[in-house]
């Protein structure tokens, strides 16, 4: 199956000037727990859930104060919309990541592929084992 097919479409990104209140309105009313960060028409970073909570709240900083780009995760791990979900999947596993952005073949963002969606497409034994990949501890 190709990463097109079980994706995500139709993902939005947003500056890294952007608000850390706005980000989380984002996730809240989209239902979603990263949001790609782009600059000059390109992807450099992530904001996940994960790092508003530790790189802002843990930290102790005021997230009044704080953009994406104080917080979002750079250098951005994706995959192409015409790979196969099995290739995706092993990147995943190596990068221990559970979303990747979809490129399509003119480097546009054309879709977000999650766990999730993995999920929906595969059987329990496979998805076993991306969860344990992307769950285990970080070295």
């Amino acid at each position: 199956m190709k990463v097109s097919e079980a994706m995500h479409k139709g993902v939005n990104w947003v500056t890294p000037d952007v608000p850390l209140a706005q980000i989380a309105k984002i996730m809240r009313n989209d239902d979603i727990g990263a949001v790609p960060v782009g600059e000059n028409d390109r992807l450099i970073g992530m904001v996940t859930d994960r790092d508003m909570a530790l790189r802002a709240l843990a930290n102790g900083r005021d997230p009044a104060s704080l953009t994406a780009r104080d917080v979002m995760t750079k250098g951005i791990v994706y995959c192409r919309a015409e790979e196969t979900v099995e290739d995706a999947i092993r990147l995943m596993e190596s990068k221990q990541i559970r979303r990747l952005p979809v490129i399509d073949d003119s480097k546009r963002m054309v879709g977000m592929l999650s766990v999730g969606d993995i999920s929906h497409h595969s059987g329990r034994e496979f998805m076993g084992e991306l969860m344990m990949a992307v769950s285990s501890s970080h070295p």
